[in-house]
């Protein structure tokens, strides 16, 4: 779904949008040391479908600890918005993984409670994210699991590119599951990214994303 659009990424970040860096959580040295400082990544996407509309999209999150919030705009739906909390779990060293589950609410054009997960896998310069909600049925809302997957590889740490997956109901027709390719710049705490889905199809997707890291 979208590093929708975004693990950003980042999530991903950070990956991206959304396949970002595994950090693990520092070990506290003394009793009295201070609580971990907040950290905030903000992904700003432009949704180019071929034969739809363009649109943009945002994803904020914030991070505290193993304390994971989040806020998204037209994400889940266009005129749709959706905030979660989430608490992180990370670890490893030649394995280095995250797991965050997530719950919330979306509303506007879609609405209800909201399920779901994001984690990401490291080996070496190869990493694998995966994002996925679901969303039950209410009222004029049917259910649904949305899903984002980046498989990846950074040969040098300011580049980053693979292949990507979704599976959304926000645009793409009658296709449900979406492929392609991903490639991401990365200059300091601001990297840039280029999602190309179904690049054989007449229902291709391009999606240009901006993630900031503060």
């Amino acid at each position: 779904m979208r590093v929708r659009l975004l693990t950003v990424a980042i999530w991903l970040a950070s990956n991206c949008v959304y396949a970002q860096e595994i950090a693990t959580t520092p070990e506290r040295t003394t009793a009295d040391a201070p609580p971990p400082a907040w950290s905030f990544l903000a992904t700003g996407f432009w949704n180019m479908p071929r034969q739809e509309g363009s649109y943009g999209s945002g994803i904020f999150a914030a991070d505290h600890g193993q304390l994971h919030l989040e806020a998204r705009v037209n994400y889940e739906a266009i005129h749709a918005q959706s905030g979660f909390v989430g608490w992180s779990f990370s670890g490893g060293e030649t394995f280095q993984y995250k797991v965050t589950p997530i719950v919330g609410f979306v509303a506007g054009s879609a609405h209800g409670p909201i399920a779901g997960m994001e984690a990401s896998l490291a080996v070496g310069k190869f990493d694998y994210y995966i994002e996925a909600e679901y969303l039950p049925g209410t009222g004029t809302t049917t259910p649904y699991t949305y899903a984002w997957n980046e498989l990846a590889y950074r040969p040098v740490p300011w580049l980053r590119f693979g292949f990507v997956a979704q599976r959304t109901r926000i645009y793409g027709g009658e296709r449900e599951f979406q492929r392609g390719g991903l490639l991401q710049l990365t200059f300091g705490k601001v990297t840039g990214s280029v999602y190309w889905f179904n690049p054989k199809s007449q229902e291709q997707v391009v999606i240009a994303a901006l993630t900031v890291a503060f």
